[in-house]
């Protein structure tokens, strides 16, 4: 009996399931990672558009002499009384200065941002009004964290003065926590 020498063009059964255990046991110990890092991509994003929002809300109010208020919104044309920041925001010139922020039809809205799905934004605010004429803005303190906790929280302080700030720790030294 003559064998037929091996040609080399195919793999043999035992090598195809060789390879796809390996790639079995590299993606299960890779996606875990690849989501955490997709998640605190979408944080750092997310963080960026609202230090972003109430940087340019700040300089709105000077340029225009105007108040310029950042609220939660989920129309993109009012805000949320609800404070749910994890739909999205605008920014409009608040020419009436409502306390709590209220957008009137001839108040123009500067932006609207949609909010990446998985994202929670917590804040202690039902808005933030920035106020060039006078040396208080609204303080406080905007949290955002992933839905499923992938990431670590970050947090956007807000000074008296309107000035913006990110925070990876609370006053205490404690991380922020997205619980609510």
């Amino acid at each position: 009996m003559c064998s037929q020498p091996r040609s080399g063009a195919g793999f043999t059964l035992y090598e195809l399931m060789m390879t796809l255990a390996l790639v079995a046991v590299i993606l299960s110990l890779g996606l875990p990672s690849f989501g955490s890092l997709i998640a605190s991509s979408r944080i750092r994003a997310e963080t960026s558009a609202l230090f972003d929002a109430v940087h340019l809300a700040r300089k709105d109010s000077i340029v225009r002499r105007r108040a310029v208020t950042i609220c939660p919104s989920l129309d993109g044309l009012s805000c949320d009384p609800h404070n749910e920041w994890s739909t999205g925001w605008i920014r409009f010139v608040n020419t009436d200065r409502d306390d709590p922020p209220f957008r009137d039809a001839n108040e123009p809205v500067l932006r609207y941002h949609v909010v990446e799905p998985g994202t929670l934004i917590i804040a202690n605010r039902r808005g933030f009004t920035l106020r060039s004429t006078e040396l208080r803005a609204t303080n406080g303190t905007l949290i955002i964290c992933d839905a499923r906790e992938r990431a670590e929280a970050r947090a956007i302080v807000v000074s008296y003065t309107g000035r913006p700030r990110v925070a990876y720790r609370d006053s205490a030294g404690k991380p922020y926590d997205c619980a609510h």
